[in-house]
């Protein structure tokens, strides 16, 4: 038998090129046929150069459609049944013996023989694989013709045989022809057309192709032959580029796997650095949807991409496989903090504020140097943790002669170089914080400019506005005074010197030890007032080297009773009350901010031991904070009328703010901000402060937990019961004392929910 017309002519008309986009394989068992071929690598229409004379494909379809005719008008049976192909499959057009093809799952068709009948619907068969299993008519896609008994056996032989004659590339060269008179067209007359007759091979051949077509033609249904229309120009070109883009896309999918598997493969200290799978654009929005997937924090489209990268890789698609996966490949550490990915934290600075920055480092203004007052020869003590890269306040202290104790606290003076509504400042209010991890931190303002320009400095002078009160017998303020100044800090201590020096007694820190008299009659003071005590014993968490699989962790407290501490705590307090005080006088809109007393009396937990426990139940009943930005409101907790944070302007925004408002009344200006203003821009800022929080406690506890993984199993520990939940569960606080790791002496306590 010779080919057809038209498969002499498309062999010998369609494109080379056309031909040489199309790979095969074998159709052997387990392989799915519709797979079996490369679908949708379709050379552009247009390849086929030689025609057919539409004579010859219109006499043939004359010609089959006349025997259409006369077959349709009997009864179709089994008998003589080669006409079967086509027809509406049911119970009755099945048999023993046909050789079918069935709908196996959504991504498999596959050949079958049909051996009996399984109830009143369904029927056994024997697949291409040789597995038995029943089937309902509906799965049944196409019933090969002109085959009666086939043995399931010489399943792999006919497959073998259709091999030779699935060619493509035919379908361009019909489509061509057919499209041009919008000329439809049965299974039976492909076959007839492209191989020569519709004998069963080449039926099921033309069925193969045509069913799997995405291109050229599409199925219009009949009722009782399936019809393949010619799809129009436009919807070929269509449909031909966004093959093209899927190929695309696929390869790259592939690269990029190999990519992954390669990294993969490497040890841990041989990864490739995180910088390099950016050095690709395409590279890098994979990755950033894998890293996206991982913090569920992804668009559909990277939804999408990650999980076919998953799929690929062998892992199921969830948020823990991905970050699995970014570990394996070296691109996040074993330890890597997915809360600053999931939040979208700020950790760097675009280049148009680093460049800003820069400038102000250059110029320096200072349009307050004719109003400030040169504070240099007191002696200025700067207290803070032993990490603190920013230092933002310091005091000093005398007595007076009458008695009274006068105490300043100096607050750096971020404000002489950062005007309001400034790129930087609008940066910092969208950052609202510096976040402080155990890992790293991130500052409010650009590092240069935070840790050195604006930062206070041991032995230089340094721009600072300075409160400064004078204190009642009592505790209460007598007077008080804002003003612009240079100071000049003599010490900066950690709390732990400062305690030491407290505890020495030095007659030459005689400064120091009248600040402590000071912090102690204002605490009097404040609970008679109605103070509550919140004081707490905080864990604090220094992570050095965190990229390491097992980095060091030195673990330590802070206790907020450490004389250092309650110190500088108090000043703070002094400093807010004495700020709100100025506002209220000057009617001044600033961010005040209140705290309600407790519906509960604190003489509810009078039978609490003092301590942590009372704290602990204390802060349980608190009610929650007030703001007001145009008058003082009580702040219930620290006993005090008012009270406004100011001493941290290069860490926290709503602190800036305050500092803007001050310093241009001192200026005699008007204030930049309306009371509205500082009221949205607050709301701004708090929303990053939450979010600044709950990194810092999930990091935290992060980290508490690796550090007590890490020690021996069975270990006991003590801890302190703060308050029974419900059932068997308790809060405690868990007691680490003098355990060591990494050759350091480390401090430990906890807050902890548990079990019995």
């Amino acid at each position: 038998m010779g080919p057809s017309p038209m498969a002499a002519r498309a062999a010998g008309g369609c494109s080379s090129a056309a031909l040489a986009l199309f790979g095969f394989r074998p159709l052997r068992r387990a392989v799915r046929p519709a797979a079996a071929f490369c679908w949708g690598q379709y050379p552009p229409y247009g390849g086929c150069r030689s025609r057919l004379a539409h004579s010859l494909v219109d006499s043939v379809l004359d010609e089959l459609r006349s025997r259409r005719r006369v077959r349709v008008s009997a009864k179709i049976g089994l008998q003589g049944t080669k006409e079967l192909s086509d027809n509406k499959i049911d119970k009755r057009a099945l048999q023993k013996g046909l050789l079918l093809e069935f709908q196996k799952d959504s991504d498999r068709s596959l050949l079958a023989v049909v051996e009996r009948p399984d109830g009143k619907k369904n029927w056994m068969v024997t697949d291409q694989n040789g597995i038995l299993s029943s089937i309902k008519p509906q799965q049944v896609t196409y019933v090969v013709p002109g085959v009666m008994n086939f043995d399931a056996s010489r399943i792999d032989e006919f497959l073998e045989k259709a091999q030779d004659l699935l060619d493509p590339t035919v379908l361009e060269c019909a489509w061509m022809e057919l499209s041009e008179n919008d000329k439809s067209i049965t299974v039976e007359e492909f076959a007839e057309i492209v191989y020569g007759n519709k004998e069963s091979l080449e039926s099921y051949c033309a069925h193969f192709l045509l069913s799997r077509d995405i291109v050229y033609f599409v199925k219009v249904e009949s009722r009782d032959y399936s019809i393949y229309q010619p799809r129009s120009p436009p919807q070929v070109e269509e449909l031909l580029r966004r093959k093209r883009a899927k190929e695309e896309a696929e390869k790259e999918l592939e690269e990029f796997v190999h990519l992954l598997k390669s990294a993969k493969a490497l040890p841990m200290e041989s990864k490739p650095p995180k910088s390099s799978w950016f050095v690709d654009e395409k590279v890098g929005q994979k990755i950033e949807a894998l890293q996206a997937y991982a913090v569920d924090a992804c668009s559909d489209e990277q939804r999408r991409l990650a999980g076919n990268i998953l799929k690929a890789m062998g892992f199921t698609r969830t948020s823990s496989a991905a970050l699995k996966l970014l570990i394996n490949v070296g691109y996040f550490p074993v330890h890597v903090n997915l809360d600053l990915f999931k939040y979208d934290v700020r950790i760097t600075y675009t280049e148009e504020v680093l460049s800003a920055a820069e400038e102000l480092l250059v110029d320096r203004p200072d349009s307050d140097m004719h109003i400030r007052k040169d504070l240099s020869t007191l002696k200025v003590y700067a207290i803070d943790v032993d990490e603190a890269d920013e230092l933002d306040d310091a005091l000093s202290a005398i007595r007076l002669p009458d008695g009274r104790i006068k105490v300043w606290i100096h607050v750096a003076d971020p404000t002489c170089l950062i005007k309001p509504r400034s790129i930087i400042d609008r940066e910092a209010m969208h950052r609202g914080t510096s976040i402080f991890l155990p890992t790293a931190t991130f500052p409010m303002f650009p590092e240069r400019l935070a840790m050195n320009a604006m930062s206070l400095q041991q032995g230089k002078q340094c721009k600072s506005v300075s409160v400064s009160v004078t204190l009642h017998p009592d505790g209460s303020i007598a007077e008080y005074t804002l003003e612009n100044s240079v100071i000049k800090p003599t010490y900066m201590l950690t709390y732990e010197s400062a305690t030491e020096l407290l505890y020495m007694n030095l007659k030459e820190e005689e400064e120091l030890r009248i600040l402590q008299e000071a912090a102690s009659i204002r605490a009097q003071w404040r609970r008679s007032q109605g103070s509550i005590d919140t004081a707490m014993i905080e864990p604090r968490i220094k992570v050095s080297n965190p990229d390491d699989p097992e980095p060091n962790i030195n673990l330590y407290v802070e206790d907020q009773a450490n004389p250092a501490m309650q110190l500088v705590s108090e000043m703070m307090i002094l400093c807010g009350e004495a700020v709100a005080a100025f506002g209220a006088a000057n009617n001044l809109p600033l961010p005040y901010r209140g705290h309600p007393q407790s519906n509960t009396a604190v003489s509810a937990f009078s039978h609490v031991p003092d301590g942590p426990a009372r704290s602990f139940a204390n802060i349980s009943v608190l009610r929650a904070a007030e703001m007001d930005f145009q008058k003082p409101v009580p702040h219930g907790v620290l006993g005090i009328p008012g009270y406004v944070q100011f001493t941290s302007p290069i860490r926290r925004y709503v602190d800036l703010l305050a500092h803007y408002q001050v310093k241009a009344f001192l200026r005699g200006d008007s204030p930049p901000y309306s009371a509205g203003d500082l009221e949205g821009m607050t709301f701004i800022a708090s929303m990053h402060v939450k979010v600044a929080r709950r990194l810092h406690s999930n990091s935290l506890r992060y980290w508490l937990l690796e550090y007590l993984r890490r020690q021996p199993k069975g270990r006991k520990y003590k801890a302190l019961i703060l308050k029974f939940v419900k059932d068997r569960m308790a809060a405690l606080l868990l007691v680490e004392a003098k355990l060591t790791w990494d050759k350091n002496t480390c401090y430990g306590l906890r807050s902890w929910y548990i079990r019995e």
